[in-house]
């Protein structure tokens, strides 16, 4: 099968992230599963760290166009799957209206996947900017009742970054993120730590932190990819997909909607979005 990542980042600007990445998915996804990186279109935002602009509401769902687009795009190259390889998952209720190709949000996958391995999950982040966002966001998802809390990572987006790249660096700044880990862990009685922002995920990931103060933590590049082969798996051999029921769920007609991205103007937007 052939999956289509999505990253909230412009992947060309951080091209050791896109190396660690790809190392890490190959490791995960079974032989024969092709996954075709894709990054936000360059010059999105003012600066390789997409943080300044997703602390505002509106630029992050002005932002999440580019999102609408590129599944319509993975679809008609004939992808059989999207990974939105970003915590919050923007659009994606929205996206799976408008695809027949399953739709994994990192989030999303990785809190309902706590719900195997713990009662309470907890979750930790580094743009601080965005911590209203998540109680609500989870919300929507669903999970409240197993959510007790988060907690700020201790580092930034350019601590993780450098982490990636400089050995020097690696093991403090991880040590760093373990120790708020644990305090998460202390103050809300979490039994599962979902890594917020992918890059941390991946940093983590790579550094074989899969259980911090007796709390498993989540990996949410591997449940993401396997989610995405399983729900692939299902739709192939049960047929399954997608509810259509209802408002939230309704699929618009697909002349009504190319309609709609001309009007707007994003009728060539999918075309755009660069793979790495």
């Amino acid at each position: 099968m052939k999956i289509w990542h999505q990253s909230f980042t412009v992947l060309g600007d951080l091209p050791d992230y896109v190396t660690a990445l790809k190392t890490r998915i190959g490791e995960v996804v079974r032989p024969g599963t092709e996954v075709v990186l894709h990054g936000q279109i360059a010059g999105t935002y003012p600066s390789d760290y997409p943080g300044t602009d997703l602390a505002y509401g509106v630029l992050y769902w002005m932002h999440g166009l580019q999102w609408l687009a590129a599944a319509r795009e993975a679809q008609a190259q004939g992808f059989d799957a999207m990974v939105l390889a970003s915590i919050a998952g923007p659009m994606a209720r929205e996206i799976r209206t408008i695809v027949d190709i399953p739709v994994v949000g990192y989030g999303e996958a990785a809190f309902n996947l706590a719900g195997l391995y713990g009662r309470r999950a907890g979750m930790l982040f580094f743009i601080k900017d965005r911590l209203d966002f998540w109680p609500e966001q989870i919300k929507s998802w669903g999970m409240e009742s197993r959510f007790v809390g988060i907690e700020h990572a201790g580092v930034t987006f350019r601590d993780v970054l450098n982490a990636h790249v400089n050995p020097d660096q690696h093991d403090s700044i991880v040590e760093r993120i373990v120790a708020q880990g644990e305090q998460l862990v202390r103050e809300t009685g979490a039994d599962v730590i979902v890594p917020g922002e992918m890059p941390m995920n991946l940093l983590l990931a790579n550094a074989g932190i899969n259980r911090i103060a007796g709390a498993t933590v989540i990996d949410g590049i591997a449940a993401s990819f396997k989610m995405a082969e399983l729900l692939v798996d299902l739709k192939r051999t049960s047929g399954m997909t997608p509810s259509q029921h209802g408002y939230f769920h309704a699929k618009p007609e697909s002349a009504r909607l190319d309609q709609v991205f001309d009007f707007y103007g994003l009728a060539d937007l999918g075309k755009k979005i660069p793979s790495a």
